[in-house]
Parts: C-alpha cells; sequence; structure tokens
C-alpha cells in the first residue's frame, strides 16, 4: 500500500510550505494537485489518496499556507492571489518532475473555490479540474453586517482580525461519529481563521464569478446530496455557466459534506479514480 512522504518547497514570497506525497505504486498515469478545505488539512484525505496512488496517480496534497502543517500564521491568507500563487509553484514543481504525464487539479470544500479560480486565472498550468462539493455556493455564508465588518478590514488593511469558522459541529462534516471526533480531537484543524483569510476567499469568488467562461477543462462534480454545508443546486448552476463542454456530475444522495468520512467513501473514490483514467496515459 502506497504511504506518504512529507515534503517542502519554496513559495514565491519566500516561505516553506509543506504537502504530503502518495507516489504511484505502479507506472505513473496521472497526477492529482489537491487541495482541502477550510477547516481541514492534507492528513484527513489518506484514504482516497492511497487508493488514487494504488490506480497509478501521483498525488500532492497540498497544505495551505497557515493550515495542517504549515504553522506560520495559522489561519492567515493576505490576498487571494497570495494563495493562487502558491498553488502555481507546487503546480510548476510537479509538472518538473512529471512532464508528459496530465495533471488534474483537485479541490475540495473550501479549496474548491480556489482550484477553479485557478482554472480561471491560469487555464494552461493544468489539464482537468475536479471538484468535490466545492465551496462555490455555500449555504453558510457571512451576514450583511459581517460582510460590511469585512469591507471594512478590507479597505484599513486590517488583516490579522481573529474569525471563528462557523463549522463548530463535526456533525455538520459527516453522520460517522467515529469521524466527529476525529474532528473535534484534531490539533492539526483550523478553528479560527482571519479577516485576511476570509477576504481572500472572497477574491476567489470574484474570479470565478467573473471569468468562469475560461474553464474549459474536462471537470468532475462531484456533491453530498445531505450536504448542510453546500448549496448543491447553486453549485450545479455555476459549474453550467464554465467554458467546458465536458462536465461530468455525480450526487450521492445520502451522504453528507465530507465524502471521504461517509460510507460510499470507496463508491466515491472508485469513480473518481474511473474519472482519471480516461485521459490517464496507458
Amino acid at each position: 500500500m502506497s504511504t506518504s512522504t512529507v515534503r517542502t518547497y519554496i513559495a514565491s514570497d519566500g516561505l516553506r510550505l509543506h504537502f504530503r506525497h502518495w507516489p504511484a505504486s505502479e507506472k505513473v498515469r496521472g497526477v492529482v494537485v489537491a487541495l482541502h478545505g477550510i477547516q481541514s488539512h492534507s492528513g484527513w484525505y489518506e484514504h482516497s489518496s492511497q487508493q488514487m496512488a494504488e490506480a497509478g496517480v501521483d498525488v500532492f496534497f497540498a497544505d495551505r499556507r497557515g493550515a495542517g502543517l504549515n504553522g506560520f500564521r495559522r489561519g492567515h491568507a493576505d490576498h487571494g492571489e497570495r494563495l493562487l500563487q502558491d498553488i502555481r509553484q507546487l503546480v510548476r514543481l510537479v509538472r518538473r518532475e512529471h512532464p508528459d504525464v496530465p495533471l488534474s487539479l483537485l479541490g475540495l470544500s473550501w479549496g474548491g473555490k480556489l482550484a477553479a479560480a485557478l482554472a480561471c486565472a491560469s487555464p494552461a498550468l493544468v489539464d482537468r479540474l475536479v471538484l468535490l462539493y466545492p465551496g462555490l455556493k455555500p449555504l453558510i455564508r457571512p451576514t450583511r453586517w459581517q460582510l460590511l465588518q469585512l469591507k471594512f478590514a478590507r479597505h484599513h488593511d486590517l488583516r490579522h482580525k481573529p474569525v471563528a469558522i462557523p463549522l463548530e459541529d463535526p456533525r455538520l462534516m459527516t453522520a460517522n461519529v467515529e469521524r466527529q471526533e476525529f474532528i473535534n480531537n484534531d490539533p492539526l484543524a483550523l478553528r479560527f481563521v482571519t479577516s485576511g483569510f476570509l477576504n481572500s476567499g472572497r477574491d476567489l469568488d470574484r474570479i470565478v464569478d467573473r471569468h468562469a467562461d475560461q474553464i474549459h477543462h474536462p471537470t468532475l462534480l462531484m456533491l453530498a446530496g445531505r450536504d448542510q454545508i453546500i448549496d448543491n443546486t447553486k453549485t450545479i448552476l455555476t459549474a453550467k455557466t464554465f467554458g467546458t463542454k465536458d462536465l461530468t456530475t455525480v450526487c450521492y444522495p445520502d451522504a453528507q459534506h465530507t465524502l471521504e468520512f461517509e460510507s460510499v467513501r470507496d463508491q466515491f473514490v472508485g469513480d473518481l479514480i474511473d474519472w482519471l483514467r480516461q485521459d490517464a496515459i496507458s
């Protein structure tokens, strides 16, 4: 069974960032660069990453700056472009290691908006796009007052004001009691972000809203039917504004948000691998 190693790369501002690498256990047929959600980190997704690696996919799972194994300024990002540049750097590293292998960018939950924004802003960097219950149109949104506060923070450059992540109940993530306990006790899970990070997310939203037609990549959208975090109907409508003519949508009707933790885990991973194999190197 494939096991991960923790590796690092240097961001364009000089910060050393960590990622987990699950090397393919056989000939590399494809590569995935994966981006996690607002609270999680790459360590949550060991099962799916192992299964992809066993199927010949090299998996590079980034820990976002300020999250997971990256302890500097926890929960913070200065702006959306900073986060995009971090992922560009990692994608270029992966391209150097696998110059002739199809590269899929996978974003889940909050990481879905980061993946979609990168596909809009730098479409030539990736070949395919995978969005797992992406945070493009969340049900849990800032109030009008909170939006005014964020605008004030951006206007006055108040980047480091701490804000609690509104996901304190792990039952929003999964119906699996064991995994709920895992989330509650995970020392690397984020509980707070900064006003700068939240405004970074709004930067990414604007990029996707304005430039969704630049996403011409084959795209896989996977949704949880009982998601209490993501608005599935609006997410599907948003995906239909993409420029791609190759959009595949799969919904698991009885699953909650984090498919990795649900009873459909093996089904969803199998479906994902089947889709990744479509254009894989034989």
